[in-house]
């Protein structure tokens, strides 16, 4: 008998194409906000050509979680948490309060973010700019076809930031040459930077941002596999290429011989590549990325502690007042603090072994929660092979929760 939700909602197939592609930038865009950009930022200015090749590992990664993770839940018709609770009782729920909690303390950070885009952009006060911010995003949940709203907002800003970064990264001049030589042959390699980019990239609650959203639009069943398996590539490509003309644009700068000195090094050198303008299209980029990750974080933080049945209209409202407690921590704070950062970082750490072998266990085992589906063996193997790398990801998370306590 079959476990997923008995009805889906019935979708033509341009509403359909609308729902991946906005399923697919808003696990691309929540993974983009402003830990992405300043991450991105002081690895190119440590490893400059050769951060190219701890991208292009990442990437690949990345994709061999997000494949397995999108097709498990996207099958199946079940959010992460409820597969966890079939599969061992009470671990889903576990799964659930790392990722609600997490997202919190992230989603004050990322309307921290906002307020300095809008700063940057217009020169408004960070505590007013991130107030707005936090009202936009909640007015997308206010509208009574939140779901399409939020499809098209994430898809806008994500290809707003996009161009942008295409713009600035074409005026920073970069050595292209130099950076695809060192995407092969690196003149150095960092393994804690790629495990770093791979734990920022599907860590946390951003591993499931669009797998989630993508069953909440009626997307799942064994019969919509092919379109599950190219959207969850697809959100990886759109955050790879946001990374790679991140990385070209500061690895201009650096390049032409200025030094990178100031506490925000990306603003700073998107000042040095365009002038004023680069000052002003960095606040636009960092804004669309603050925004975005503060949708992302709050839709999917909320979708760990509702239901598939839970209705539309109940769970906008619990994303609302999720956003709002967010806001009101950040106006009493100014931002997240430093240490709950760390233990949000760690708290990401530890989902993703957590998640994706829950995920993967079902792909392996039970085949009874998958509609009877046949899951290719190869894709378990690789899947199993970035699992153990999850979980080096997760020991080096305990390690810093270790060192809050020393």
């Amino acid at each position: 008998m079959s476990t997923a939700p008995a009805s889906k909602p019935t979708m033509s197939p341009a509403a359909r194409r609308t729902a991946l592609m906005g399923a697919m930038f808003l696990m691309a865009t929540s993974a983009i906000g402003p830990g992405f950009i300043t991450q991105t930022t002081v690895f190119t200015v440590q490893l400059g050509a050769a951060f190219a090749f701890a991208i292009m590992v990442s990437i690949v990664v990345d994709i061999a979680v997000q494949l397995n993770v999108w097709r498990v839940i996207g099958v199946s018709g079940l959010r992460a948490q409820e597969l966890g609770n079939k599969v061992l009782p009470g671990i889903g729920w576990f799964l659930a309060g790392l990722v609600f909690l997490g997202g919190m303390v992230f989603n004050i950070g990322n309307i921290a973010g906002a307020g300095l885009g809008m700063n940057a952009m217009l020169g408004l006060d960070p505590k007013i700019g991130g107030a707005i911010s936090a009202v936009i995003a909640i007015l997308i949940f206010v509208s009574k076809r939140a779901g399409m709203a939020l499809d098209r907002i994430v898809v806008l800003l994500g290809a707003i930031m996009i161009l942008l970064m295409l713009y600035v990264a074409i005026v920073a001049a970069p050595p292209v040459g130099e950076a695809l030589k060192n995407t092969v042959m690196p003149a150095e390699v960092d393994f804690l930077t790629i495990t770093t980019l791979i734990g920022g990239t599907v860590g946390g609650y951003i591993t499931y941002a669009g797998a989630h959203r993508m069953i909440d639009s009626g997307t799942s069943g064994p019969e919509h596999v092919k379109e599950v398996s190219r959207s969850s590539v697809l959100s990886i490509i759109v955050t790879g290429i946001m990374r790679i003309l991140l990385f070209l644009a500061i690895l201009g700068v650096v390049a032409g011989g200025v030094a990178l000195t100031s506490e925000n090094m990306a603003a700073e050198a998107f000042g040095a590549a365009a002038g004023e303008i680069g000052m002003r299209l960095f606040g636009v980029i960092l804004w669309s990325a603050a925004l975005t990750s503060v949708i992302g974080a709050a839709y999917t933080s909320v979708s760990f502690v509702t239901r598939t049945t839970t209705s539309p209209a109940v769970r906008n409202r619990v994303t609302i007042a999720f956003i709002l407690v967010c806001l009101t921590a950040f106006l009493l704070l100014g931002q997240a603090p430093q240490t709950l950062l760390i233990f949000a970082g760690a708290f990401n750490g530890l989902i993703l072994p957590v998640g994706f072998g829950v995920l993967l266990w079902v792909a392996w085992r039970r085949r009874d929660l998958l509609q009877g589906y046949v899951y290719p063996k190869w894709l378990i193997v690789v899947g199993a092979a970035a699992w153990l790398l999850t979980l080096f990801l997760g020991w080096n998370s305990l390690a810093s929760l270790a060192a809050l306590w020393s």
